[in-house]
């Protein structure tokens, strides 16, 4: 008989915690409508994770295109996709060019920044400056301008346009650059020259692996502003108001059809 109470005392203790737990769940109509209205509150998204050098460059194929893998142990590790410190001081979503260095910067949130190796224009062929991004096009055709073609009569076979593909000097994707409503002839695109990244070997423009166009071209969604600048670290920005027109070698005969207008 004496374990009768202790039972009981078991079964009160039970049946208050039951109370307790179906209080909580059963808030007031008030409480109730306060919960389901309340916005869930969403964890910011952090920098993207590229996984291995390995994986970054691996083969694939896009849009029918055969990417070949980039031999990740023949590049330079400063030119390997990567999150960084923003070193821009740029709003998020801002493409930042440091031609002293061969770096390309996205913007994120949070003071970082996508940084990118790239190739840039020959001496005599590069700019410094302001543009924005206006039509972006995946697997875009080549069309060589006539005083190119007047310079390398071999290419006189595309004047029609070349064919997009992995060879296609503007590789799979491109980024058309234009200034106070004009094609600036400035491109940011792929490029099968992955051997390239780092130096001044191009007429004008920023030729990315084609891995990384791709990436930063998913991440332009608007008119994106772009500044080419010298040196990050000098503050040297020809971009501002009154900068001089682009003197960049017209590398295409303009944005293609097709291209998507931001």
């Amino acid at each position: 008989m004496a374990d009768f109470p202790l039972v009981s005392e078991r079964m009160n203790r039970r049946a208050f915690l039951g109370a307790a737990a179906a209080g909580a769940a059963g808030l007031s109509p008030t409480l109730q409508a306060i919960a389901q209205t309340a916005p869930e509150r969403k964890q910011p998204a952090g920098p993207p994770d590229f996984g291995s050098p390995a994986q970054m460059y691996a083969a694939r194929v896009d849009a029918g295109h055969s990417l070949p893998a980039i031999p990740v142990e023949k590049l330079n590790k400063r030119f390997i996709r990567q999150v960084v410190i923003d070193p821009t001081f740029e709003k998020p979503g801002t493409i930042v060019v440091d031609t002293s260095t061969h770096f390309l910067y996205f913007v994120l949130p949070d003071r970082k920044a996508i940084r990118y190796g790239v190739s840039l224009g020959k001496a005599g062929f590069d700019w410094t400056g302001t543009a924005t991004v206006q039509f972006k096009k995946a697997w875009p055709v080549w069309t060589p301008p006539p005083e190119m073609i007047k310079r390398r009569p071999e290419l006189a076979k595309y004047a029609n346009g070349m064919p997009p593909g992995p060879q296609s000097p503007l590789g799979a994707r491109a980024l058309y650059l234009f200034k106070n409503g004009q094609d600036t002839m400035y491109r940011l695109h792929g490029s099968p020259e992955w051997d390239s990244i780092g130096k001044n070997a191009s007429s004008g423009c920023v030729r990315f692996i084609n891995q990384d166009i791709i990436d930063l071209f998913a991440r332009v969604s608007g008119p994106t502003t772009v500044h080419v600048r010298h040196s990050m670290y000098l503050g040297a920005n020809a971009g501002g108001a009154g900068s001089a027109k682009p003197t960049t070698e017209a590398i295409d005969s303009g944005v293609p059809e097709g291209a998507e207008a931001l």
